[in-house]
């Protein structure tokens, strides 16, 4: 499993669910003993590294968004603002 990968599952994961959060991503990399590729955050929380995010947004240029206060990846929809965030 390598970075890619991940990010293929993980577009795998919003197809059939509609969303995917960010715990439960970290949660497959730490089961599947891919602890390298998460990352640390300012309050010491383990968080979805760079390489996966990169191989995410390159697989998913402009059909994904992050919805920030919840912590999840959904598909956009038509009154999404432009960009990689979204409200909700």
């Amino acid at each position: 499993m390598d970075a890619d990968s991940v990010a293929v599952w993980m577009l795998d994961q919003i197809q059939r669910e509609d969303c995917i959060y960010q715990d439960d991503v970290v949660d497959h990399l730490i089961t599947a003993g891919r602890e390298d590729l998460l990352a640390e955050n300012a309050e010491g929380n383990q968080v979805i590294g760079k390489t996966v995010l990169a191989a995410f947004r390159k697989l998913t240029p402009d059909s994904v968004v992050w919805v920030k206060p919840d912590r999840y990846w959904r598909f956009r929809v038509a009154e999404d603002e432009p960009g990689r965030d979204a409200r909700g």
